[in-house]
């Protein structure tokens, strides 16, 4: 049952790591100990509470993130179980944007993986607080201090051992508190439930306190106060180290490192012991930032249920049952089920419908909820992704949830009229609760073409589309997301003129076009000078560009990093108008690109390839024929890694070919790394086909 709990006992995390690391497993465990399940859920079963999608439960992976709330030691501990899946980072970023802290999952065997460097980049942005928890330490090959290792050497991030194995592999039995220094054994016949407190074996005694001493010397230098105490004592007590690894883990200078095997029931009380410990309240992080509508300054919120309300809207969710759902995070304030709520970036008044206490994808009617908690709403009708949500009286606007760009796309055809008119209804459904999913209309073909992030993303909601909304369609083979930009440095110039029977047209623009840095997107100044263009046509000039950006001079694929300036025009002043001007940019912009050497840009990705390494050879030589170029190669137990960047274009259908090459052995994860352009004869090879010729 949902409680109220002040702010100090109330705990927002999330779960988060590379995937296959146990992150959902871990889950599962955390409820069953808290009494929240009464039955471990397993994930290779199809048995979780937290992946409840069907498409989840048969592949065996997280695909959304699901939210639940259990109960340890009197506190409330808020969970957000994410994806490990790079296609799914977005579900991880707007789910870090809302949460104080953070678990981090590390395999025992592999240690810092890619997509763990991904989640971790997307914590240290928000300033997350983490604690790490080793996982799997009874598989083959499991290294507790190498993986330690790997969180300074690949994550530059201090690891503060407050834990070791007691064991490892076939031999793990449970872990070393360094902070009780006890040793903590499992029953295996009570699911774990059962923790029996021992003395450290004779063998470990020497290395426990080796590791005791370094972690107190390390907490010491924390505050003035347990230095002194340090100084003065030689030592700290139980209850100074605690306040020292918390002030540490807060503070992000050092990162706690625990340990376990949650498929074995190990490991995971100490894990939620660390939790209610270590990481931080919504007092303990700093007041949310935002803009105050009505004065345009700079405003904070501190976390207090008295002071006026702030909320993010973080998640949209169709409930079949409910509704649109929308995941919200209170930040200052409270909210009533039935009272009436501000969206500041929608300028619009919404209703609260009813307010739920989630657990995975139940639910519980609560009728008030207040800063700290984390809940969903029934009934708002317009709030979307990245939303705020506020007293009407005291305006704030948050900052809003970055999002990555599509790198893929498909077309999709419905089979029947009936399917036509469903789908377009279920792409605005899908698109609100996926910000990185898009559509869009194709004006020369008429193609509807979805885009998302990878293969597996675009299959997901393919079968979505199917299972859920119960659409037909034919999809084809995924394509690239290619982009288009400039190399040389031109000038465009255009004069929009139309004279009719009553007010003309008038619009006169001249335009430095450059090729920015890649990555940069799209950057506008202006340098008119004297007046030649009024400031009010300026913004317009700045709208004509984006959307002649829209669709490039080579294949129409967007155009990117580029800086335009507008250098001088005219104007007339009866005729001129936004509209003129919007459309002497367009006009001037395409004179100018006639000129710049119009380049095609490909995404490549990073890609990590884990083999036994008797197929070093044969892989290598493939991700050269692939156009992929080798940035590192690491070996640990017989397995070899190998990280390269490959052109997307290179990469559809490599899961089964690594499987060929390997015997089944072999696996690889993929993200966007950057845009790059495309070597002269491939960029050929594209336009022939485009075009015909």
């Amino acid at each position: 049952m949902f409680k109220k709990l002040v702010l100090e006992k109330i705990r927002n995390i999330g779960i988060m790591a590379h995937i296959d690391a146990g992150k959902t497993t871990t889950t599962e465990r955390i409820l069953y100990y808290t009494g929240m399940t009464y039955k471990m859920g397993e994930v290779d079963e199809g048995s979780t509470e937290m992946d409840w999608m069907e498409q989840e439960k048969e592949r065996g992976i997280t695909i959304t993130s699901a939210a639940t709330t259990c109960y340890w030691k009197d506190y409330r501990i808020n969970i957000i179980d994410t994806p490990g899946h790079v296609d799914f980072t977005a579900e991880v970023e707007r789910c870090l944007r809302i949460l104080d802290g953070a678990i981090i999952i590390l395999c025992g065997v592999s240690g810092v993986q890619p997509q763990t460097e991904t989640v971790w980049r997307q914590a240290d942005r928000y300033k997350i607080p983490k604690v790490v928890f080793i996982n799997k330490m009874d598989r083959v090959g499991a290294d507790f201090f190498s993986s330690a290792a790997s969180i300074e050497k690949r994550l530059k991030a201090i690891p503060l051992i407050i834990q070791i194995p007691l064991g490892a592999e076939n031999e793990f039995q449970g872990v070393l508190d360094l902070v009780t220094m006890k040793a903590l054994f499992y029953d295996t016949d009570e699911l774990g439930a059962v923790v029996r407190e021992g003395e450290i074996p004779a063998e470990l005694k020497k290395t426990a306190q080796d590791y005791r001493n370094k972690l107190v010397e390390m907490v010491a230098e924390q505050t003035e106060e347990l230095t002194e105490s340090y100084l003065e004592n030689g030592n700290l007590t139980e209850e100074e180290i605690r306040k020292g690894i918390r002030a540490a883990t807060l503070n992000l200078s050092l990162i706690p490192v625990l340990c376990g095997a949650a498929f074995r029931n190990k490991g995971v009380q100490l894990l939620l012991d660390a939790v209610v410990d270590y990481l931080p309240n919504p007092i303990d992080v700093p007041p949310v930032e935002g803009i105050h509508c009505k004065t345009k300054e700079k405003v904070k919120r501190t976390a207090s249920e008295r002071g006026p309300l702030s909320a993010l809207a973080f998640k949209i969710w169709n409930d079949p049952f409910v509704g649109q759902l929308t995941f919200i995070r209170l930040y200052s304030g409270s909210l009533k089920s039935g009272s009436y709520i501000y969206n500041a970036n929608r300028d619009y008044r919404e209703r609260v419908g009813r307010l739920l206490h989630m657990h995975a994808n139940k639910w519980e009617d609560i009728s008030r909820v207040s800063a700290g908690d984390i809940v969903a709403v029934a009934g708002l009708k317009k709030t979307g992704t990245g939303d705020t949500l506020c007293d009407e009286d005291e305006p704030i606007v948050l900052e809003r949830i970055n999002f990555p760009e599509p790198v893929i796309y498909v077309a999709i055809e419905p089979k029947t009229k009936a399917d036509q008119d469903k789908l377009t209804s279920t792409f605005y459904k899908l698109a609100q609760e996926d910000p990185t999913f898009k559509f869009t209309v194709n004006q020369e073909t008429g193609q509807t073409i979805i885009s998302g992030m990878g293969e597996l993303h675009l299959e997901i909601l393919s079968e979505r589309m199917l299972r859920e909304f119960k659409v037909q369609a034919n999809i084809g083979k995924p394509q690239v997301a290619y982009k288009e930009t400039i190399r040389k440095k031109i000038k465009g110039e255009a004069k929009f003129i139309r004279q009719t029977g009553g007010r003309g047209q008038y619009g006169h623009v001249k335009l430095l076009i450059e090729p920015a840095r890649r990555g940069d997107g799209f950057n506008f100044e202006s340098s008119v000078v004297g007046g030649a263009v009024p400031k009010e046509y300026i913004p317009a000039v700045r709208e004509g560009i984006v959307q002649a950006m829209e669709t490039g001079m080579l294949a129409g694929y967007p155009m990117v990093d580029i800086k335009a300036t507008v250098l001088d025009g005219s104007f007339h002043e009866v005729d001129s108008s936004d509209i003129a001007f919007r459309i002497a940019a367009v006009m001037a912009f395409q004179n100018g690109l006639k000129n710049a050497e119009v380049i095609l840009l490909e995404p490549v990705m990073d890609v990590e390839i884990i083999i036994p390494e008797e197929y070093m050879g044969e892989v290598i030589g493939d991700v050269n024929a692939r156009r992929g170029r080798i940035e590192n190669l690491s070996s640990k137990a017989g397995i070899q890694s190998i990280e390269a960047k490959i052109p997307l274009a290179e990469m559809f259908g490599y899961s089964t070919r690594i499987r060929s090459l390997t015997q089944g052995r072999g696996t690889f994860t993929m993200e966007c790394s950057e845009y790059d352009e495309v070597p002269a004869t491939i960029s050929e090879q594209i336009l022939t086909k485009i075009h015909g010729y």
